[in-house]
């Protein structure tokens, strides 16, 4: 027997122990004993500020609440849910400590429930705003889209409040889901996200995480698969101000065969101390065979004293598979866009704009709601003018 006979067996029988968990992305489990409060030093809380987060991980009980206000088209119904409901629908369990707090300190869920063979045109809209700080709100939310439906979900967070939330996404074979949460916080704010995703055979599910607001937000994006031939696009755009913590956290478990995923992740950065993070994992597991998948993130950065952890990810137990790639990079304003923009009469000011909408304008494309593709072009010229274009003339 050979070296390489060898590693082959041994490698063989990892892979037959058993489900295997992403070192990033721990095993999901109800029980909070399986999420011991960080440190700082775990892996997956490492550029986290804990000291920021106002006592969230915690897990004291609450009842303050935010506000809702929601815009639901014919057939589709919001309503209170049980926790026991909640996991009988298929609420994907939680894999991090704020997740797992929200689940246990919810009191109960709310369901958005989206028919079999049902479409619906017009965005299905929850607003949600708090108004303290002080509140320490826990949400946990299951949208659940049947098969065959259409439907675009558009979950917007403003206000204030220390607000961590865990939300499923179920949806039905065959199956055409965009799903958007908006972070438009309050300076002050804090917000822990899960948002758990599962794509049902040959379905179709877009989500875009946007985050502009709030002090710290942490928002994790989870995607797995119920069945072959479903298909996966997870968008993001940041963009962080002085002191501003932003991280995002995509983890694509790849746990059925021809499946499919695509992550694209642009944020840019202005101020002192402004800080983004961002973790991409993809998972290929022995069964995924014949998948594709890639991930990229993109960063630009506007001004000094700004800092952006880009650190992407693939963890592959299978070579039986189409295509698997990562990309990211960080930089500055790129001069000879610049010079091109500034030798044709251009201003300055004018420039730098041009060339920021320009990094964003093909993701904002992709978004797919006309309403949010302007709100976020009017949010990025009002971050401009905030750092980066207000001493220019």
């Amino acid at each position: 027997m050979t070296v390489t006979d060898t590693a082959r067996e041994s490698v063989e029988s990892a892979l037959e122990q058993g489900p295997l968990f992403s070192h990033l992305n721990p095993p999901p489990s109800y029980d909070l004993v399986e999420h011991p409060v960080p440190n700082g030093r775990e892996e997956i809380w490492r550029f986290t500020p804990l000291k920021r987060l106002r006592g969230i991980l915690d897990g004291d009980a609450s009842d303050a609440s935010l506000t809702w206000d929601t815009t639901l088209p014919e057939g589709v119904t919001l309503t209170r849910i049980s926790a026991e409901q909640a996991r009988e629908i298929g609420e994907l369990a939680p894999n991090d400590r704020p997740s797992a707090l929200a689940a246990a300190n919810a009191a109960g869920a709310v369901l958005l429930d989206v028919p079999a063979e049902a479409e619906i045109t017009e965005p299905i809209v929850l607003r949600l705003h708090g108004e303290s700080v002080d509140d320490l709100v826990w949400g946990r939310l299951v949208v659940r889209v049947g098969r065959h439906a259409q439907a675009t979900v558009v979950i917007a967070h403003s206000g204030s409040a220390r607000y961590s939330a865990i939300t499923t996404v179920l949806a039905g074979d065959a199956s055409n889901v965009n799903v958007l949460s908006l972070q438009d916080w309050d300076d002050d704010a804090v917000h822990l996200g899960r948002d758990a995703i599962q794509v049902g055979r040959d379905a179709t599910v877009k989500h875009t995480s946007i985050s502009f607001g709030g002090d710290v937000v942490r928002m994790h994006a989870n995607v797995e698969y119920a069945g072959p031939g479903g298909s996966a696009e997870l968008l993001g755009l940041y963009f962080a101000d002085e002191g501003q913590h932003l991280e995002h956290r995509l983890f694509a478990d790849h746990n059925a065969p021809r499946t499919k995923s695509h992550v694209l992740y642009k944020g840019a950065l202005q101020g002192q101390g402004a800080h983004t993070v961002w973790i991409g994992n993809v998972l290929i597991r022995k069964v995924a065979e014949g998948i594709e998948t890639y991930e990229e993130n993109r960063n630009l950065v506007l001004s000094d004293g700004c800092q952006a952890d880009s650190v992407p990810n693939l963890e592959i137990e299978t070579g039986e598979i189409e295509g698997a790639g990562h990309a990211s990079a960080t930089a500055r304003f790129d001069d000879e866009q610049l010079f091109y923009l500034r030798s044709r009469g251009v201003s300055e000011k004018e420039s730098r704009r041009l060339v920021v909408h320009g990094f964003f304008n093909d993701l904002i494309r992709k978004v797919g709601i006309p309403s949010i593709e302007g709100q976020l072009l009017e949010t990025v010229e009002a971050e401009l003018a905030k750092n980066v274009l207000k001493d220019l003339v």
